[in-house]
């Protein structure tokens, strides 16, 4: 048998298959860019920009999220049909500088509508400080922070501002995707925008006067939350939650807390707090929860995006000393 002449053969019955693949994957959409249920096909890279979809979105979408409830988003592996199904998307919502692997499927997705959240207010740096106002890196010489090629930190949905800040741009890039019902999308938006005003508000009330202004965390995910509410955050081991601080930095977060009157080490709920309890063992301070809201589980303090930042105020005020 001529093995050579049975090659192409099977490249073209390959070519149809995935042809006939193809041609099955246009007609679950209509002319409209729409499902045949009618609603836009939206894909959200993790819970922070999932419940914009959906608050945003509401009846006229469909969001599937590729970061399942309890997984740490920052290490998250696409799967092959993950990444397939990124082609198919009407809308793709992500934030550059979380996932590498996301950025990457996207980036090759040949998407039409797709957007960057990080694109929709300002970026900023923010490291783990020492104290004094002035950032300090890691052993091994980088800055305790994660984002993009510029070393942005990207945690922008923690500041409230800044959130409302990419609510906003996410129903203006919506309104594009699916004209039809902007209307509905600018509704939407704004019911959205208020709610998170609210939150803004309550922030500033709730810290505006505190016996210390100084937190320590496992992850430094609060950057923007501190400089937004005259806060200091000091992250134990950069942006690692689960990372063991080095004796030197025990002895100085030690000094830190006896300095400004911390009371409380915060750890998260996607990751171990063993990292927490053995500073608060070494240093005599208590622990509880600040969640950095990359994922809502049945151990979050709070059934959505709202109601976890409530919780966090609430944290913070205890260990903060509020009055």
């Amino acid at each position: 048998m001529n093995v050579s002449r049975l090659i192409p053969t099977v490249t073209l019955a390959g070519a149809v298959a995935l042809g006939l693949t193809a041609l099955t994957a246009c007609s679950s959409s209509n002319a409209a860019g729409h499902k045949d249920d009618g609603k836009l096909n939206v894909v959200a890279s993790f819970y922070p920009m999932q419940f914009l979809a959906e608050q945003i979105g509401g009846k006229h979408v469909s969001v599937t999220t590729l970061t399942k409830p309890g997984v740490e988003p920052h290490d998250l592996e696409l799967t092959p049909r993950q990444i397939g199904g990124l082609a198919d998307a009407d809308y793709i919502l992500y934030l550059k500088g979380i996932q590498p692997a996301v950025d990457d499927a996207v980036l090759q997705s040949g998407a039409k509508h797709t957007v960057d959240a990080s694109k929709l207010t300002t970026l900023e740096r923010h490291g783990t400080e020492t104290g004094d106002g002035h950032e300090h890196a890691d052993e091994h010489g980088h800055d305790h922070d994660h984002g993009d090629e510029a070393g942005a930190d990207p945690h922008i949905w923690l500041d409230p501002v800044k959130y409302a800040e990419v609510a906003k741009g996410v129903g203006k890039s919506l309104e594009k995707a699916d004209p039809g019902h902007a209307a509905d999308y600018r509704t939407n938006t704004d019911a959205l925008v208020g709610k998170i005003d609210a939150l803004n508000t309550a922030y500033e009330t709730g810290l505006k006067s505190t016996a210390t202004r100084t937190f320590i965390t496992t992850h430094s995910a609060f950057g923007y939350l501190a400089e937004r509410y005259g806060l200091t955050q000091e992250g134990i081991a950069g942006v690692d939650p689960e990372a063991e601080p080095s004796p030197a930095r025990i002895a100085e977060i030690h000094a830190i807390a006896k300095k400004n009157k911390v009371t409380t080490v915060f750890f998260e709920t996607l990751a171990s707090d063993r990292t927490a309890k053995t500073l608060a063992r070494d240093t005599g301070l208590k622990t509880d929860v600040l969640d950095p809201l990359e994922g809502i589980t049945d151990k979050s303090k709070g059934d959505d995006y709202i109601g976890v930042m409530r919780s966090n105020l609430a944290a913070l005020q205890k260990a903060l000393g509020a009055k």
